[in-house]
């Protein structure tokens, strides 16, 4: 009985010490398995980081007033009480240029009117989107909300000379998509002071410095 069991002890040693082995060699397969997964997905990412650095890198969209003209003015000065009735709206033509080799998308917006630092003309436009190296062209009418200058005395003297000193701002904020991965924030905006002609009814000056953010 002994001689015939030590046959049958050995074989199943052998037996276990197989499977061990095998249970070794799929957990080190495993890990290579996982080492090498990981390696691919690390050279991945450094790839997509350097082409988002270098040929996809962020560049700032421009934002340029290409021309201000008046549509309509009205202009006359109540005496008795020296204050001025004022009707005034403006055209303003820009662009807005994308650099960029993605596209850009911004959210809605408003142009500004301003008189002293004070607001007093807002037009708003949509949300809209631009193409890699792509220029889109913007029409904005804005028009003066007469009631926020009733108490301005120095609106008087300015119509009396004959010049109205304005100043136009457009802002856009929105967003540059690398490789639908990478979502860089982008500002962009134009301030513009002009003088507006009383008698001309015309803008006699305009100086527009543009601005950009990343």
């Amino acid at each position: 009985m002994l001689a015939s069991e030590a046959p049958k002890t050995n074989a199943a040693m052998e037996t276990q010490s197989a499977a061990n082995g095998g249970k070794k060699r799929r957990k080190r397969n495993r890990k290579i398995c996982i080492c090498v997964t990981l390696l691919i997905l690390l050279l991945i990412f450094i790839t997509l980081l350097v082409l988002g650095l270098t040929l996809f890198k962020p560049k700032r969209p421009i934002t340029t007033v290409d021309s201000i003209s008046v549509e309509r003015l009205q202009a006359s000065i109540d005496a008795l009480n020296l204050k001025v009735i004022l009707n005034l709206t403006l055209h303003v033509d820009l662009t807005l240029k994308n650099p960029n080799r993605v596209g850009f998308s911004f959210g809605s917006s408003s142009a500004l009117l301003n008189y002293g630092g004070k607001l007093i003309g807002e037009a708003p436009f949509p949300a809209s989107q631009i193409g890699p190296e792509k220029t889109l062209p913007m029409n904005v009418t804005l028009t003066l909300m007469a009631d926020r200058l009733l108490t301005d005395t120095k609106l008087v003297s300015d119509v009396m000379s004959g010049s109205i000193p304005v100043n136009t701002f457009v802002k856009v904020s929105g967003k540059v998509s690398v490789l639908n991965i990478f979502k860089i924030k982008v500002e962009s905006s134009t301030s513009c002071d002009i003088v507006i002609s009383v008698s001309n009814r015309n803008v006699t000056s305009q100086d527009c410095k543009s601005s950009t953010k990343l």
